[in-house]
């Protein structure tokens, strides 16, 4: 019985190109294991990420056929790519940024806390700060209104 329900035939891939596919697949890979061993600083996610893209989209279109199937499949394809692609972006802004703030401290509330504390501790008595008649006051008892006490 011959498939007459609409559906068109298989497509059959040459091996030439399907060869063609595969080395550029393993360079593909080459080029990922020397891109890992370079330091590129902010640009190593981008750059990974991009060779992981170009080598998923010859498997998808080529080895799983979707160059030669229905064009809105590729428009699915593509529109998927470019959300996931999105999302990444937006999430290593909210990671590479994290910490810019100016209102972000490093230490936890409890550590500046605790540390306030230990600055209080190491601060002196006022009263053994006295050293001149005026710091004492006008009656010199050290109850005046210009007692450090006061201020």
């Amino acid at each position: 019985m011959a498939h007459s329900d609409g559906h068109a035939d298989h497509h059959i891939i040459p091996f030439k190109t399907l060869a063609n596919v595969f080395g550029a697949l393993v360079v593909l890979t080459v080029l990922t294991v020397a891109v890992a061993q370079v330091d590129l600083g902010p640009l190593e996610i981008p750059v990974a990420l991009g060779i992981a893209i170009a080598k998923s989209a010859l498997v998808v279109m080529f080895f799983m056929a979707l160059k030669y199937d229905k064009p809105v499949n590729s428009m699915v394809f593509t529109v998927g790519t470019v959300f996931v692609v999105v999302f990444l972006v937006f999430t290593l802004f909210d990671t590479a940024f994290r910490g810019d703030i100016g209102n972000v401290g490093v230490q936890t509330i409890e550590e500046e806390e605790a540390e306030l504390e230990r600055l209080r501790e190491r601060e002196p008595d006022p009263e053994q700060l006295r050293v001149t008649p005026s710091d004492y006051g006008q009656d010199g008892t050290g109850t005046g209104s210009e007692d450090m006490n006061d201020q």
